[in-house]
């Protein structure tokens, strides 16, 4: 079976890609995100979301030649702006107000790169639509699941989903960092025997 590097620090896709490939490796990746979005001034969310993915697969791939490498991105899209990873408790707050009471979409990109250098990419756009949240609500919420490194602001995974009303999407995995689904069906046409 190939091997796999996934160019990622994120313990969520971490723990994501082991549900498919238990045995794969992980390592960071060497791009810098707010460099390659300035770069893309008047891009859509989507496309950065995607050139971020390939980028980050093609940060380590020199040093994994004959693996294959998966990378990832994931932006908050609202109306059309890019929301970051909180970073900060009163970053979260910010951006579940912000949030609160409205739709958004959240843009998954992933990217399989092969050890001759050929990809395969996927994007992955859910609706989400929070509810109205009171400063209360936020807080409380910000104090227990501290999602101060997630775009949005929220685990959905977590207690995150109780700030929801609906979520319209292809794929849950997706929300949580990383479409299983697609995943899968790149890692089988690259050799993998998955179930």
């Amino acid at each position: 079976m190939p091997s796999l590097v996934l160019a990622s620090g994120s313990t969520y896709r971490r723990r994501l890609i082991a549900r498919l490939v238990p045995d794969h490796e992980a390592t960071d990746h060497r791009v810098d995100e707010d460099a390659v979005q300035a770069e893309m001034s008047g891009a859509t969310p989507d496309e950065v979301a995607l050139a971020l993915a390939i980028a980050k697969a093609e940060s380590i791939a020199a040093d994994h030649s004959d693996a294959h490498v998966l990378g990832s991105d994931q932006v908050v899209d609202v109306d059309g702006a890019i929301l970051g990873k909180a970073g900060s408790v009163e970053g979260a707050r910010a951006q579940l107000t912000q949030l609160g009471g409205r739709n958004h979409r959240l843009v998954t990109a992933v990217c399989l790169r092969a050890p001759d250098g050929s990809v395969q990419t996927h994007t992955s756009v859910h609706l989400m639509r929070m509810r109205e949240l009171s400063d209360d609500e936020i807080a409380r919420y910000v104090d227990a699941d501290q999602p101060l490194d997630c775009c949005g602001a929220y685990k959905i995974e977590s207690l995150g989903i109780s700030l929801f009303d609906a979520t319209i999407g292809d794929d849950p995995t997706a929300i949580e960092g990383l479409p299983l689904m697609a995943v899968a069906r790149m890692l089988r046409d690259a050799g993998w025997a998955l179930p």
